[in-house]
């Protein structure tokens, strides 16, 4: 890896960061080392100027590789491989590593986006009020930078934390994610992975956002025969030997009650919305 040259990584990171596990996987499949250093983004601590120097968008994860400064976990993932091909997780088969972009695509543009909202909706929104007060609340969501997760996240994120389900878009973002894991669902059609029965960055990169809905409880969107392949993948990805050092212990157990217990609560919010009986 890199013609014998000694690299090392620094991993800005948080526990519940749905990109920062993806990143953490990713690495942990390639049998790459890092150091972290463990940004509290329900505290603000992304919007520090020290931080906002090596990522404006004050998100994580960022990784330093020597001294050269990578946001944004797609492209984080993408890069290592660039680096240490011998442990690609990217297909080399053209036609492979289309259709695996097409699912790091969606991610990005979509199930991304989609996960921040409903991760507000459902849980965050709580733990942040709580944890922070409301004159502490206002100066966090008044700190969100104008272009960060999305072009509208401050904003929207604004409302979401004042409104919760009550905010305008926020039922949309809702049933986009349950279409993308119906999508998922129909691709692991007699397959054990999303792309060409191989695993790759395309179940690396959707692993988080399902994983998400688990810790909140949501495991309803796919059990009950409701989306058996979806049902059947997530079982293989959580007996993965890097799965729970990735996505679990990384979070702290407050905040995995906050996700659980939040999660619980709202479900049958969530449930009526998709007209799933409970």
């Amino acid at each position: 890896m890199g013609n014998g040259a000694v690299m090392t990584f620094t991993l800005y990171h948080h526990g519940s960061s749905v990109c920062a596990a993806k990143v953490r996987f990713a690495m942990a499949v390639k049998g790459m080392d890092w150091d972290g250093v463990y940004i509290d983004i329900l505290a603000g601590e992304q919007f520090e100027p020290s931080y906002l120097k090596i990522n404006p968008k004050a998100v994580v994860p960022t990784l330093v590789h020597n001294d050269t400064v990578i946001p944004d976990s797609t492209v984080i993932v993408e890069y290592l491989d660039h680096i240490a091909p011998e442990t690609s997780v990217h297909p080399t088969d053209p036609w492979q590593r289309a259709q695996v972009r097409y699912w790091t695509k969606a991610v990005d543009e979509d199930l991304h986006p989609a996960c921040g909202a409903m991760t507000f909706l459902c849980s965050h929104r709580h733990t942040v009020l709580r944890n922070l007060g409301k004159e502490g609340a206002e100066e966090f969501l008044a700190s969100t930078p104008e272009f960060s997760v999305t072009s509208d996240w401050k904003s929207f994120k604004d409302s979401i934390v004042r409104y919760g389900f009550e905010a305008p878009g926020a039922l949309e973002k809702v049933k986009l994610y349950d279409r993308y894991l119906a999508k998922m669902d129909i691709a692991l059609e007699g397959k054990d992975w999303l792309v060409s029965n191989t695993f790759s960055v395309a179940d690396i990169a959707l692993t988080p956002y399902v994983n998400r809905l688990a810790m909140m409880s949501m495991r309803g969107l796919w059990e009950g025969g409701r989306l058996p392949n979806l049902y059947r993948w997530f079982q293989a990805i959580e007996a993965h030997p890097h799965f729970k050092s990735c996505f679990i212990d990384w979070v702290p157990d407050a905040l995995t009650k906050d996700l659980r217990e939040n999660g619980l609560k709202s479900w049958p919010e969530v449930a009526a919305i998709l007209e799933i009986k409970t």
